[in-house]
């Protein structure tokens, strides 16, 4: 798929996550909108996952340890054809599809995540388990850069690294802002890409809403053998919306009529 194709799905991604959060009135699109390309090119490039291996232990799996920011991981999974339930339902009485992503109602929720920083310990885990097995399949894991500021981060990398998890890649979303404001402020946790170093980490940077550089990180932690591997990928809160982009303010807040128009208007613009 060339990246006009995946810009496309991203975009999709982005309407959905917008049309999602304003239907529900309630749910978190800044870091939803920021994860989108990343999302995209893992579900349609990097993973081993499609409808017929989706209820088999026989494929890659992925853990959005930042669980808040659902929307991304059900709007994607429904532009990959892998979610049989309705985005209008997000977040109603009764709804699968919650604030919070269920493995136990949604098939293709590979995790259930909310606790902020305990994902990467469950990726972790599965990664290992796979290595047991002789399972050649990969665990992907994303987190946010203020979720990075959780200790049991750190200690899950300690793990992976002494285990030489190679077939784990863990991606820090680094958007530089949290509920309460800038990373930096509430409490720096730069730099990343040293810190994942110093815990014997295979660590790559990129750009990611370029696909390009995307798809060369992953490359590269095909590539690495013996340790598992850190994405340090640079995004924007709230991207492809005007007035959500770097505001902190769009964490965790809905649009109302008029900011759900505008933030549409966008998106159909950029399409």
């Amino acid at each position: 798929m060339d990246n006009n194709e995946l810009s496309k799905h991203a975009l999709s991604v982005r309407r959905n996550i917008v049309k999602m959060v304003y239907d529900a009135q309630s749910g978190h699109p800044g870091g939803s909108l920021g994860c989108a390309d990343i999302l995209t090119y893992l579900y349609f490039e990097e993973m081993n996952i499609n409808k017929e291996n989706l209820s088999s232990t026989n494929r890659d799996r992925f853990v959005l340890s930042k669980g808040h920011c659902s929307p991304a991981l059900y709007a994607v999974l429904k532009e990959r054809d892998l979610l049989d339930e309705d985005l209008e339902s997000f977040r109603q009485i009764n709804s699968k599809l919650q604030g919070h992503p269920n493995m136990n109602y949604v098939a293709g929720v590979d995790m259930s995540t909310g606790s902020l920083g305990q994902g990467v310990s469950a990726a972790v885990g599965m990664a290992l388990a796979n290595k047991l097995d002789k399972n050649d399949n990969r665990v992907y894991a994303l987190l946010g850069d203020g979720e990075s500021e959780e200790g049991i981060v750190w200690e899950a990398l300690m793990a992976a690294a002494h285990y030489k998890l190679d077939n784990l890649v863990v991606i820090f979303d680094v958007n530089g802002l949290q509920i309460d404001g800038n990373v930096e402020d509430v409490i720096g946790p730069l730099p990343l890409n040293k810190k994942a170093e110093a815990f014997n980490c295979n660590v790559v940077t990129c750009d990611g809403h370029n696909f390009d550089e995307i798809a060369d990180a992953f490359k590269k932690a095909r590539e690495c053998k013996g340790a598992p591997t850190v994405i340090v990928a640079q995004t924007v809160k709230g991207k492809g919306v005007s007035f959500m982009e770097n505001n902190y303010g769009w964490h965790g807040k809905a649009p109302n009529e008029e900011e759900f128009k505008i933030a549409m208007s966008d998106l159909k613009e950029a399409l």
